[in-house]
C-alpha cells in the first residue's frame, strides 16, 4: 500500500444556520479558506466539527461536499467514529467509495468496553476499507476507554492498512511507548499530534499535526508546523506559546469558543448546534479582545 502522509491537517468546524441546519454555503467558503491557507489535508467532520451532533446522512453529506469542493487539491480524511461497530465500519466503506484518502476513528463512544472489545471494534472498522486507517486517541473526551501498546501492536498485526495514531492525550510517555513498539513491527507507522502542541510530539517522532486553530491563524500554524518539521524547536517556541495562548483563550468554551474566534476574524460560522451552548455576549467580547491584543495574530487573514 502506498504510504499516505497527512502532514498539516486542518479540522474545519461545521457552520449552522439559525434554524440549526448545516450552512453549506458557508461551509464551501470555509473549505476554500482552509485549502487556500495551508491545509495539506482536511479531516471532516472531527469532534470540533460537532460530529456527535450530526446524523449519519449529515456526516456523509459533509464528507461528499468537502471532497467535491476540494477537487483533488488536498486529500480528505473521513472521521467515521460511532459507538456501534457496524455503523462505523459502514461509514468507512462509504468514505472509501466517496473518494476519501483515509479514514479515522476513535475508541467507542459513551461506553467503556474492556481492551479486547476495543481491539475488535477498531479492527472491524479498519478491515472495512482498503485505504489507510488511523486511530484518534483523545482520552480527555473519551474518558474511561484507554488505548495500550498491546492494542496498537495487535491492530498492526491484524490490519495491513493501519497507518498510524493521532494522539491528543498529551501523554508524552504514552507516545514514546507507542511509537517505539509500533515501529518495531511496522517501521512506516506514523505518530501524528492531535493538537498544536507539536514541539514535544515532534521531538518524540510525530510527523503530522491536526489543527483546529488553523481556522483562526493559518499563517502562524503553517509556519510553526514547517519549523517543527525541520526540528528547529527552539525557533518554534514563540509560535508555540502564541498558539497555546490562543487555545487557552477558546478552550473553556470548546466549539463555541473556536466559533467565537472565527467570528472575531470575520469568518462567522454561526452558533454550535444544541445541546452545545451558544457563546455568551461577554465571552464574544473577551475572545475578540484577546485576539485583538495579540501582535502575532495581526498578520492573519481577516474575512474569507
Amino acid at each position: 500500500m502506498p504510504t499516505f502522509q497527512p502532514g498539516l491537517v486542518h479540522t474545519p468546524v461545521t457552520p449552522f444556520k439559525g434554524d440549526r441546519r448545516i450552512d453549506f454555503d458557508t461551509y464551501g467558503k470555509l473549505i476554500e479558506f482552509h485549502v487556500r491557507n495551508g491545509a495539506q489535508t482536511l479531516a471532516v467532520p472531527m469532534h470540533i466539527g460537532e460530529s456527535v451532533s450530526l446524523g449519519d446522512a449529515e456526516q456523509q453529506s459533509l464528507l461528499d461536499f468537502a471532497i467535491k469542493t476540494v477537487k483533488g487539491r488536498a486529500p480528505v480524511m473521513a472521521h467515521v467514529s460511532d459507538s456501534g461497530t457496524g455503523i462505523a465500519a459502514a461509514r468507512a466503506k462509504r468514505a472509501e467509495r466517496a473518494g476519501a484518502a483515509a479514514v479515522i476513528a476513535t475508541t467507542p463512544y459513551y461506553w467503556t468496553p474492556p481492551p479486547g472489545m476495543v481491539l475488535e471494534h477498531l479492527a472491524q472498522i479498519g478491515a472495512a476499507t482498503r485505504i489507510p486507517f488511523y486511530v484518534f486517541y483523545t482520552p480527555r473526551e473519551m474518558g474511561g476507554t484507554k488505548l495500550t501498546t498491546d492494542i496498537i501492536v495487535k491492530l498492526i498485526e491484524r490490519l495491513e492498512n493501519f497507518a498510524g495514531i493521532v494522539d491528543e492525550s498529551l501523554d508524552w510517555q504514552f507516545m514514546i511507548n507507542i511509537i517505539s513498539a509500533a515501529q518495531r513491527v511496522r517501521p512506516a507507522f506514523q505518530l501524528i499530534s492531535g493538537t498544536e502542541y507539536l514541539i514535544s510530539a515532534g521531538a518524540i517522532g510525530a510527523t503530522g499535526m491536526f489543527s483546529s486553530l488553523a481556522a483562526v491563524a493559518p499563517k502562524l500554524v503553517a509556519e510553526f508546523y514547517a519549523v517543527c518539521r525541520r526540528e528547529q524547536y527552539e525557533k518554534a517556541r514563540p509560535a508555540q506559546e502564541t498558539l497555546a495562548a490562543l487555545r487557552q483563550l477558546t478552550k473553556k468554551d470548546g466549539v463555541s469558543g473556536l466559533k467565537g474566534a472565527l467570528r472575531a476574524m470575520g469568518r462567522n460560522c454561526g452558533q454550535p448546534r444544541p445541546p452545545l451552548d451558544a457563546l455568551a455576549a461577554a465571552d464574544h467580547v473577551r475572545i475578540a479582545a484577546g485576539i485583538g491584543t495579540s501582535d502575532a495574530l495581526r498578520a492573519e487573514p481577516k474575512g474569507w
